[in-house]
Parts: structure tokens; C-alpha cells; sequence
């Protein structure tokens, strides 16, 4: 009798806590949508990491297709306030949740987190994202033609003001040769960066440094996002005199060299909230062997770590 009553009471706190497991976002990256095979997989791989979790992808058209689409051509800033909204609608988010962005999905996430963040990221995951922009347009696949055609156009003027409105790498494209018309034109990357003196936000800063966890994982071969340490807010800069031999990693092939995240002016002034989301412990440094987006098996391990927290309520 008393072994059935505490068996009894053990099955309704079990079940009471697998209803408090926190939910997960995702947000895929290029040339992806939310619902493709291969976004399909991975969520049911997380349900057999974390049964009982809510799991929520991101998209910005519900049309297959169409959300693809919106990878390549788009307005970013628009389309985050439209995730916003959806976000904020869905009642298993409503007190907050994880969330992993792939890709360029990484750097809309943390935009998210500095522009809205209600409801709240609690453990923000970031897989080859391009948190200090790209230097280069990512390559296409064969037969690709809607990739080639936005690479095409983002190439022939990445910083006009078309481009900067409607393709989407061209509002992440970070020309460590041509910063003034970077941050003069930009509407993106700048913004969330606190590159703009003139736009600077301060409650970007606050938001950011309010994340539990915020995971850089970068692919140690990759050559899709030029540089690949962007994904750990490091950045390209031409050889002058802007930084001293001390402070880079030379690429003497380009005649380019590294910056990495602690000697960046937004991580030194703290624009974003990254010094001291960093001085807390905040800010993990994670790699994948591969190149962009071969997790293979390296996503479980961060997956079990990070996410699927039970909250006690």
C-alpha cells in the first residue's frame, strides 16, 4: 500500500516535470526551411535526446518553398519582427525557452535576443553563424539557381541600398576594406552590432547580457563563411596599421589577418553586452570537425548540455 502510494506520487512529479522541460527554438540556416527533411530529423533526434520537449522551427512563409526563398531574398530586420510575433504568440514559449540558430539563423537569433527577447532565450546555440558578418558570398551548389542568382546580385552591389533591402547575405557582408560603407549603408549587421555611434542601442547590450548561456560553435574546415571565425565573433582586417602583429592571426595567403572576439572594439567597449555576458562565464567556445553544418554526431553532446533543463515550478 505505501509502495503504490509513492509510486503514485512519483509518476505525477515525474509528469508534472516532463510538462516544465524548457522548450526549444530553431531557426535553420541558407538554403534550408523550416520544415525540410532534414530539419524534421533533427527535431526528432532532440524528442529522443529530451522526451517530452516542445520544439518550435522558425519560418518566415509557411510554404516550403517559399520560406527557402526567404533565406536568400528578403528583408532581415522585417522578418524579425515577423518571428517576434510568432514567437511571442505560441503558449509553450511563454515563459521562455532555448534556442539553436543554424548558419546565418545563429546571428538572426542573437538579433532576436537584442531587439525583443520576450518571451526570454534562456541558452542561445549558434552553429557556424556569422556574428561579426562574411567576407565573401558563400558558394552555391550545382544547379542551384535561386542561390546563384542572389550571389550574382549580391556580388555586383552588396552595398547599395536595394541590396541592402532585399537580398539577405548582402545585409551580413562585412568588407574589412570598405568599414565606412559598411556601417554608412548596412541595415543589419551593423544595427546588432553597435558598429553605428550614431544608432547606438544600449538596451542591446542589456538583453544580450541577460542570456544564461550564449554557445559559439565553429567548423574547424570550414569555407562557406568567410572567415569561419566569425562564428566566434572573430573578423577579418586588412594588413595596415589597425591592429599590431600581436593582435592577429596572420593568413599571410590573403594578405588578410584575424581579429579575434576579446580585441574587438564591440567586445572592448562592450557595445553588446558580449564583455560581460563573457566576464560572467557566459560565452563557450565550441568546435565541429568539418566543414559548414557537418554536425554528423557533434550536435548531442551540446544538445544534452544546454537544453532540456527541467524547471521546477
Amino acid at each position: 500500500m505505501v509502495w503504490t502510494t509513492l509510486s503514485a506520487i512519483f509518476l505525477l512529479v515525474y509528469s508534472a516535470a516532463a510538462h516544465s522541460i524548457r522548450p526549444l527554438v530553431l531557426w535553420h540556416g541558407l538554403g534550408d526551411s523550416y520544415a525540410s527533411p532534414g530539419m524534421l530529423e533533427f527535431v526528432s533526434m532532440i524528442k529522443n535526446v529530451h522526451p517530452g520537449i516542445f520544439v518550435h522551427s522558425v519560418y518566415i512563409e509557411e510554404e516550403l518553398d517559399k520560406d527557402r526563398q526567404a533565406g536568400f531574398y528578403g528583408n532581415v530586420n522585417e522578418q524579425l519582427d515577423s518571428v517576434a510575433n510568432q514567437l511571442a504568440t505560441i503558449p509553450e514559449l511563454g515563459h521562455g525557452f532555448d534556442a539553436i540558430g543554424f548558419s546565418q539563423g545563429g546571428q538572426f537569433l542573437r538579433a532576436y535576443v537584442e531587439r525583443f527577447n520576450n518571451p526570454p532565450i534562456h541558452n542561445l546555440l549558434t552553429f557556424g553563424s556569422q556574428h561579426m558578418g562574411i567576407s565573401d558570398i558563400p558558394i552555391c551548389r550545382p544547379f542551384d539557381l535561386i542561390c546563384q542568382a542572389a550571389r550574382r546580385a549580391t556580388k555586383q552591389a552588396v552595398y547599395s541600398s536595394w541590396a541592402q533591402a532585399n537580398l539577405v547575405q548582402a545585409q551580413y557582408f562585412r568588407d574589412p576594406a570598405n568599414l565606412e560603407t559598411y556601417i554608412a549603408t548596412g541595415s543589419f549587421l551593423p544595427s546588432i552590432n553597435n558598429e553605428d555611434p550614431l544608432r547606438h542601442n544600449d538596451t542591446y547590450a542589456k538583453r544580450l547580457a541577460s542570456l544564461n548561456g550564449l554557445v559559439l560553435i565553429m567548423f574547424t574546415q570550414d569555407k562557406t563563411v568567410v572567415p569561419k571565425e566569425s562564428a566566434w565573433f572573430g573578423s577579418e582586417v586588412v594588413d595596415d596599421l589597425s591592429f599590431t602583429s600581436a593582435q592577429r592571426i596572420l593568413r599571410p595567403a590573403t594578405g588578410r589577418s584575424i581579429v579575434p572576439m576579446h580585441l574587438q572594439p564591440l567586445y572592448v567597449e562592450d557595445w553588446i553586452g558580449l564583455r560581460t555576458l563573457d566576464e560572467q562565464g557566459k560565452v563557450i567556445f565550441e568546435t565541429c570537425e568539418g566543414e559548414h553544418m557537418q554536425i554528423s554526431d557533434c550536435w548531442e553532446d551540446f544538445v544534452r548540455e544546454w537544453t532540456g533543463e527541467i524547471r521546477i515550478t
